[in-house]
């Protein structure tokens, strides 16, 4: 069964080649996405050769307990936030000891939006040894639609962030 959107399936493929031939690896810390990012990594067969694994961090404890997310920044800034997505990055790059960390938190609906932090708001970083980038996306369509989107966004960041 190919579950998998093309889109995904596309960008997948070309994380893959590229860290694997530049024999680095990836580990992923996801909130909104609930695991979908780490599923379809491990989609394309040999995903083991630099895929390293992650953490689903939907509840704020397991981002203090697993990524080391200090649980005052998360009441000063929320959740859902450019400092709280590169920690989730840097944490979990630094917990697996990859080359490379994504986090990713948002709302992906439908409920949970506020005025200032509305449904589809997803804030994605990518972490390496030689820094971080962080960027906000807001998405629009269902839960399921919202997460899809945020995952490409996720492996189209990772491969620009290989590229600089």
């Amino acid at each position: 069964m190919h579950w998998v959107p093309a889109e995904l399936h596309v960008s997948v493929e070309r994380v893959a080649t590229q860290l694997s031939d530049r024999d680095e690896s990836l580990a992923v810390a996801e909130s909104c996405t609930g695991g979908l990012l780490g599923a379809v990594c491990t989609q394309p067969a040999g995903a083991s050769r630099w895929f390293l694994g992650g953490i689903i961090a939907y509840a704020n404890a397991v981002k203090h307990a697993q990524l080391g997310i200090s649980l005052a920044l998360i009441d000063q800034v929320g959740a859902v936030s450019e400092p709280v997505a590169c920690q989730m990055a840097d944490g979990v790059r630094r917990r697996f000891d990859a080359s490379y960390g994504i986090g990713i938190t948002g709302i992906a609906g439908p409920e949970g939006g506020t005025p200032g932090k509305p449904v589809g708001l997803v804030w994605i970083a990518t972490a390496s040894r030689s820094g971080q980038d962080a960027r906000a996306y807001q998405f629009s369509g269902d839960r399921d639609t919202v997460r899809q989107q945020a995952v490409a966004a996720a492996l189209e960041q990772l491969l620009e962030c290989m590229r600089a």
